[in-house]
């Protein structure tokens, strides 16, 4: 196969290189240490993942407080102080 350039100026070329290549071989440093890689993970990023691993329910809390309500001793009227209080710093 021969391809022409433009204007057919140089004439046929052939298609391939004209001379063999040969791999080169890796070129060896005795004096060179091995990379080693690093990682190192900031205190902020062990906290996400600690509150990533912190279950969405507390199901102790919530076993705790099904059993005061079911008693009848979960809404005492503190509590419901403590609660309005809450609210109104909330609005106001």
């Amino acid at each position: 196969m021969h391809i022409y350039g433009p204007a057919h100026l140089h004439g046929p070329q052939q298609v391939g290189p004209p001379h063999s290549t040969r791999p080169s071989e890796p070129v060896a440093r005795p004096d060179a240490t091995p990379i080693n890689d690093e990682v190192d993970i900031s205190q902020e990023a062990r906290l996400v993942e600690q509150t990533h691993q912190i279950p969405d329910v507390r199901q102790d809390r919530v076993d705790s407080i099904r059993s005061q309500l079911a008693a009848g001793t979960y809404e005492t009227a503190e509590k419901l102080d403590v609660a309005v209080d809450r609210l109104l710093d909330e609005i106001g």
